[in-house]
């Protein structure tokens, strides 16, 4: 029996000093990635100069950099590589470094926060014309085909899509939603209109000369449903952050976002989207500002300053004084605006100041 023992702690012996030859280590303990000259904050006129770090000067086949999933740039060895930003979409940014050595692959990373290179345009505004809205209406989305002009309204037990006359603002068909959905955004595109339901991950396909559903979509990626608009070929959504997701058309999949910034700060509570030659128009909640936002990098590039558009309006209920609704007909500089239960939508013109 002692000699039994006495085996079994020389194994026990020989098995842990093999373990400690052999320990397993993490990316870190062998490399480290190195911006030279780091700054808090860069924008897409920027680049750096990045290196690793090799602490235990391991042997190295290469090293290959992205920015979150986008492949940038590679190297043999550890050679010093400049990583230039002109492409890259703003927000943070998790720069990757894959370290290849004696066929293991390790990864290191740093947070880039990249902001707009330019200061916000801003605009103002003249009334053209006032048209009558209806008060029941909470306005979630607005958006016209052709001479059309179609809703989306919110609140439980009282959401609903509408096709509108919007010159007499006569109501002329009302889709009721079930009581459990919060209806939100929609668009049109391919003679199908999206609708968006806030908080139940759920989207609706209407035939747009019936108005009859005939399906449904789900969205996981995404916080909520705010806002959604179109560009002909892809769907833009909103979820009340500072993302505006790109939705492939076909498969209703979230494939992309981009994030609203500006030259110094994020834009968070995005809510109704309008695409308007090229730009995506962007409400955003509680604010009575209209931001124009670069589609490719989330750059707002103007914002339309409408302070005084609610003094023009009646409401039931001072909470509900809340603008969002936007829509654009093809005519130049000219959008059509309302709000949350307004009185009234009005045909702007969109005046730089």
């Amino acid at each position: 029996m002692k000699l039994f023992k006495l085996l079994l702690l020389a194994n026990l012996a020989l098995f842990f000093s093999i373990s400690c030859e052999y320990k397993v280590t993490s990316a870190t303990d062998l490399f480290y990635l190195t911006i030279r000259d780091a700054k808090k904050t860069y924008t897409p006129n920027d680049s750096f100069s990045v290196s690793i770090n090799n602490k235990k000067n391991s042997p190295i086949d290469s090293v290959v950099y992205y920015m979150n999933a986008e492949k940038i740039i590679s190297s043999k060895g550890l050679s010093e590589k400049t990583i230039n930003l002109k492409n890259q979409k703003l927000g943070n940014r998790s720069l990757i470094a894959k370290v290849y050595s004696e066929g293991t692959e390790y990864e290191v990373s740093k947070k880039v926060r990249v902001l707009s290179s330019i200061i916000p345009k801003l605009y103002t505004y003249t009334i053209l014309e006032e048209y009558p809205h209806d008060t029941s209406a909470y306005t979630q989305g607005l958006e016209f085909f052709k001479d059309t002009l179609y809703e989306s309204t919110g609140q439980y037990k009282n959401s609903t899509l509408r096709k509108t006359d919007y010159k007499t603002g006569e109501v002329l068909t009302t889709i009721p939603l079930a009581d459990a959905y919060f209806a939100e955004g929609l668009t049109i595109l391919n003679d199908k209109i999206y609708q968006l339901t806030w908080r139940e991950k759920t989207g609706f396909i209407y035939d747009l000369k019936t108005l009859k559903k005939t399906g449904s979509f789900v969205y996981g990626k995404s916080l909520e449903g705010w806002g959604l608009c179109q560009d002909g070929t892809s769907i833009f959504k909103s979820d009340g952050t500072q993302k505006i997701w790109k939705l492939n058309a076909n498969t209703l999949a979230e494939e992309d976002y981009i994030e609203m910034y500006t030259n110094s700060s994020k834009i968070k509570s995005v809510n109704e989207l309008e695409w308007v030659e090229g730009k995506i128009y962007a409400n955003i909640y509680l604010k009575d500002a209209i931001a124009i936002v670069n589609p490719e990098n989330g750059a707002v590039e103007g914002v339309i300053d409408l302070t005084t558009l609610k003094n023009k309006v009646t409401v039931k209920n001072p909470d509900d004084e809340v603008l969002n609704g936007i829509a654009y007909k093809g005519e130049p500089n000219i959008l059509y605006i309302t709000g949350k239960n307004w009185n009234k939508l009005f045909k702007i013109k969109i005046i730089e100041k």
